[in-house]
């Protein structure tokens, strides 16, 4: 399901869509600003405008029929020329604007097009479509900063949780407390391994140029898990399974929930 997000331009409220992690911007909404009754197909039979997608589309999209493409191209700016978006869409297999029903229905169409659409509305209201949507980018971004702080606090609190329950159910079993960082640094690779398949060392003797250490490199995805499995572990520390067994349980459950954040529309948002 598409999400939706709304700038106001100028007093004219328009509608923004994220349609699998591709954002999309009203034309509808921002017909509204317009003076006198004028329709998307009259900006459409333009010949700077058919130009203009021709060549956005050539770029950005590889299945872009330049053939239908040409034949509308010859058409465009004569008076008997008539053209909707959905015949756009239908003839070329564009993909910088679509026409939608149901619910958030109209015409909508990727940022660069949109504020092409904007400057025939008027170059003020360009500027401001402009400046409102990177105000709305520069607050998303600031959102994925604090859900990856939130995050990152998480998993150093599960880390605390982790290690208390080494503390509590490993270290007292074994000989002496000399080897205490040993077994911290044991469990610790137990869910690098869990997770990322290799130790610690082995990744930096792959990385030997690389600053940090392999959770640093961790995406948001892994960090996620990684905190999953902390908490887990630690449970699973507690009813005495050895580490082996761990091992294989934590692995198993670090693939689930790999290939379940990696096919989540969420996770593709805060990206």
């Amino acid at each position: 399901m598409a999400k939706k997000s709304t700038l106001s331009v100028r007093g004219t409220e328009v509608t923004i869509i994220d349609d699998s992690g591709q954002k999309f911007i009203s034309l509808t909404d921002m017909l509204k600003a317009k003076d006198g009754d004028f329709f998307i197909s009259d900006w459409l039979r333009n010949r700077n405008t058919v130009e203009y997608l021709g060549i956005w589309e050539s770029i950005y999209n590889p299945d872009f029929n330049c053939g239908e493409f040409d034949t509308i191209k010859s058409q465009a700016g004569l008076n008997s020329y008539r053209i909707s978006v959905k015949e756009w869409v239908a003839q070329t297999n564009a993909i910088g604007i679509k026409a939608k029903t149901g619910r958030y229905g109209g015409t909508y169409a990727h940022p660069d097009i949109a504020f092409e659409f904007g400057m025939w509305i008027s170059a003020e209201f360009k500027i401001y479509l402009i400046k409102e949507f990177q105000r709305l980018k520069e607050e998303e971004n600031d959102r994925l900063k604090l859900e990856w702080n939130l995050q990152r606090t998480l998993s150093k609190i599960n880390y605390r949780i982790h290690t208390d329950a080494i503390k509590e159910n490993i270290i007292p079993r074994l000989i002496g407390t000399q080897d205490t960082a040993l077994v911290y640094a044991s469990e610790a690779d137990l869910l690098n391994v869990a997770l990322f398949g290799k130790t610690a060392l082995d990744w930096r003797t792959e990385n030997p140029d690389r600053k940090g250490n392999i959770r640093d490199e961790a995406t948001l995805e892994q960090l996620v898990v990684l905190s999953n499995l902390e908490s887990i572990n630690a449970v699973l520390i507690h009813q005495g399974l050895s580490q082996a067994d761990r091992l294989v349980q934590l692995n198993k459950i670090a693939i689930t929930q790999m290939r379940s954040l990696v096919q989540n529309s969420t996770m593709k948002q805060l990206k």
